[in-house]
């Protein structure tokens, strides 16, 4: 009997189209898609609970520049220093890939707190809402890392594993015979600089210069459908609760589960740079997985403490949309 899927080979360009000089790829497409999806389900959220929509533009803004300034100088400062500290302007070719999650955690905060302070909102009730789009965005973020062939885990013999014979960091040399589901490539460099590789066909046999791709876990898709179940998960309190949301309760609770499963799913990637292996031998452990453990913790701190401050249970955020709604009526009037 034959698995109900067998190794998908996941072949798909990452460029949807040239428009002369300029590219447009998916990866750019889904990165916008999740905020501009967020932008909607927070306005929502912040009409329900009386606040103008107005303030959802402002704080996108923050949240755009905090996500991708944060996310680069993560990967930059975390995990490929030693490459990018010799080649400072490669930092700012985000095209070519290269954020880390672990950044826009510290850094998201940040704007959140910068956005709060000049516009007389609490911060964690802030934070709370803004957790739900994280989700959003995370899991479309992840499909873009799909539709680039990056992130991706190790080989294994489950039968939905795919296959990514465009992930150039993990092609293999070829054995005799092909294990199952693995294709052989062979590999070319455009005039651009950038790597080409082509599927050749079934059954072609092994020779100088193929390489071999191998099915592997499809940990991108596994981590977008986290952000999924997360965004249930934090959506479904938020509406059972909404203004009276124990103020720290929905942050406390995405960063520990976000983490915790953060830790479990490394086990299962390939790593991301090769600094990682002297880490893995002398901790077991790597980059991603150290930088989650103090995550975990203050995660662990705020939920332990979510709504307990008797002073500001629920924090607060200014309830001006009936304000907003009369005027415009007046004005209407005129």
């Amino acid at each position: 009997m034959s698995p109900l899927l067998a190794y998908i080979t996941w072949n798909v360009s990452p460029i949807i189209a040239e428009i002369g000089p300029l590219l447009l790829r998916w990866y750019g497409v889904l990165f916008a898609l999740g905020f501009v999806i967020s932008s909607f389900v927070i306005t929502n959220m912040f009409k329900k609970e009386d606040v103008r929509p107005y303030w959802v533009d402002v704080l996108t803004f923050y949240m755009v520049v905090g996500t991708v300034l944060g996310a680069r100088l993560g990967h930059v400062f975390f995990y490929d220093w030693p490459a990018y500290s010799k080649h400072p302007w490669e930092i700012l070719k985000i095209w070519h890939g290269g954020l880390a999650s672990h950044g826009a955690t510290v850094v998201i905060p940040l704007a959140v707190i910068l956005f709060s302070y000049r516009n007389k909102f609490d911060y964690l009730w802030v934070l709370d809402r803004i957790v739900i789009t994280v989700a959003i965005a995370g899991a479309c973020i992840r499909l873009g890392n799909l539709m680039n062939s990056e992130i991706v885990g190790k080989p294994t013999d489950v039968p939905w594993a795919f296959v990514f014979p465009r992930d150039t960091e993990h092609l293999q040399v070829p054995v005799t015979p092909l294990p199952p589901g693995a294709v052989l490539v062979q590999r070319s460099r455009l005039p651009n600089g950038e790597d080409h590789t082509e599927v050749l066909p079934a059954g072609t046999a092994p020779a100088m210069g193929m390489e071999m791709a191998v099915p592997r876990h499809p940990t991108q898709i596994y981590e977008s459908l986290f952000c999924v179940f997360l965004l249930v998960i934090l959506y479904g309190l938020w509406n059972k609760y909404k203004e009276r949301t124990p103020r720290g309760l929905l942050l406390g609770l995405f960063v520990v589960l976000l983490f915790t499963f953060r830790i479990l799913v490394e086990y299962l990637k390939e790593n991301q740079v090769s600094q990682e292996t002297g880490l893995i031998a002398q901790y077991h452990l790597n980059i991603g997985q150290l930088l989650s453990i103090p995550c975990i913790i203050i995660g662990l701190w705020i939920l332990l403490r979510a709504g307990k401050d008797p002073k500001n249970p629920y924090g607060y955020a200014p309830r001006d949309l009936a304000e907003e709604e009369a005027a415009q009526a007046a004005a209407a009037k005129v």
